[in-house]
């Protein structure tokens, strides 16, 4: 049996045990932050093949334009686990006092996080690198956002002074491909499909940072690889709900074996229609070259969780100044459970 039938089978017999010893379903609230974005596509897969369902579980995805907006959600008790990125369990830690709140990290999709910075073209002429952004607008998902912390550190890495870039929020998919179109931004921070549609409609375009590839990861992070969309939740949740943690990491860890076993094609038809864009042709190709980016162990290493550190401190004084102990922001013991 090759590997790629093997995963697949693998995949099939957790599903077959957790069909026969999951409980009556277990309500959780999911807020992801831009589930039309390909970064978080693991997460609305897992719901569409059933994979929470077969571990007991009564799953609701919550949309919103962007991180920062889902972990509002969180800390408003709106949600009970976020699909976002990582960062902002090291950003929350960080905080002073009472302000900080334990998240903890328990199921890692990404190894690449998939964001580009682009030029507008109507601002070509006047932008060629990264140097040039002083007195420019920006666009990002949403302010506080791990696409906002990824566009200060570019800048900061530059020594361009993060005060004379404007920022906005831009959200993603159609909204974010017409403020870089119509030129309501200089530049934006995007990810796919967005970005593989402006690059179908304007092939000269200009991209400042990729980190679709392990180059362009190297490139911007000197790692090999970056955690990025993960689920989190509080960490008193996790001590609460141990059982249904694990079974989110088993349906999710189910659904990255899947894609795995499958095409573009087969994946891009288990996505809802309103994710795929104007396009699902150029959904396709996008998702085909997005497979790279995605993490079927589940797990966070050491070595990327300071790379993440790293980042954040070049933005966020609190990070910077603040002694964290990354070991409390993620943990991989749900995702190697049996």
């Amino acid at each position: 049996m090759d590997r790629r039938r093997f995963l697949v089978a693998g995949a099939s017999a957790l599903g077959a045990c957790a069909r026969q010893t999951a409980p009556p379903g277990v309500n959780v609230r999911i807020a992801v932050g831009g589930s039309a974005q390909i970064v978080y596509l693991p997460t609305t897969l897992a719901e569409r093949l059933g994979h929470f369902r077969d571990e007991g579980l009564n799953v609701t995805l919550q949309d919103f334009p962007g991180g920062s907006k889902a972990l509002q959600a969180l800390l408003g008790g709106t949600a009970d686990v976020v699909s976002g990125f990582y960062d902002h369990t090291i950003q929350m830690a960080a905080k002073p006092g009472a302000e900080a709140r334990k998240l903890t990290a328990f199921v890692n999709m990404l190894r690449f996080p998939g964001l580009s910075l682009v030029v507008s073209p109507k601002a070509a002429k006047k932008i060629e690198r990264i140097d040039d952004l002083a007195g420019t607008r920006a666009g990002v998902t949403a302010p506080g956002s791990s696409t906002h912390f990824f566009l200060n550190y570019l800048l900061a890495k530059r020594s361009v002074p993060l005060e004379t870039v404007g920022v906005t929020g831009i959200g993603h998919a159609a909204a974010a491909l017409a403020a870089v179109e119509n030129g309501q931004v200089d530049v934006a921070v995007m990810t796919d499909p967005a970005l593989a549609e402006l690059q179908a409609r304007r092939p000269k375009l200009l991209i400042l940072a990729d980190t679709r590839t392990p180059e362009g990861v190297r490139d911007a992070f000197g790692t090999a690889e970056y955690p990025a969309s993960v689920l989190y939740a509080s960490t008193d949740w996790l001590r609460a709900n141990t059982d249904t943690a694990k079974r989110l990491a088993r349906a999710m860890r189910r659904t990255l074996t899947w894609m795995i076993g499958h095409t573009a094609d087969d994946i891009a038809n288990r996505m809802p229609a309103e994710h795929q864009g104007s396009d699902p042709l150029l959904y396709r190709q996008a998702l085909l070259a997005s497979m790279p980016i995605f993490n079927p162990s589940g797990a966070i290493t050491m070595e990327g969780a300071e790379a993440v550190k790293r980042v954040l401190s070049y933005s966020v004084p609190e990070v910077r100044d603040a002694a964290i102990d990354l070991k409390s922001t993620f943990t991989n013991e749900f995702v190697e459970a049996e």
